[in-house]
């Protein structure tokens, strides 16, 4: 992981986090659903397995939520390096111009020197 660039890490991250959301989402479901088998009455079960649903619902939705945020942030890190790569190159070439018209400034006064 240590080669790894961070957006990859990032996004690593978050599915091993979705996944495990996911996983305590479905063991309360199952707890809500045990609840609602046990139930004596009839409104009871449904309120049962009306939570149990809704357990999944909204950890289904927590989980999108953190997937996408993920994403986000790691398309942004891999585009804000993208961004700093091609301005470090930018500077790089600029640099080599500066030098190349400075050593044809030094080569021509030497020259002319020469001649006279």
């Amino acid at each position: 992981m240590a080669d790894a660039d961070l957006d990859v890490v990032i996004r690593q991250l978050s599915k091993q986090q979705s996944k495990a959301l996911m996983a305590a989402a479905k063991t309360r479901r199952d707890r809500f659903a045990g609840l609602a088998a046990k139930a004596k009455d009839k409104q009871t079960r449904e309120k049962y397995r009306q939570i149990a649903k809704n357990v999944v619902e909204q950890g289904t939705a927590a989980a999108k939520r953190l997937q996408i945020a993920a994403d986000n942030a790691a398309d942004s890190y891999a585009r804000s390096m993208r961004n700093a790569a091609e301005l470090h190159a930018a500077e790089a070439m600029q640099a080599a111009n500066k030098a190349k018209k400075a050593v044809k400034k030094v080569v021509k006064k030497t020259v002319k020197k020469a001649k006279a």
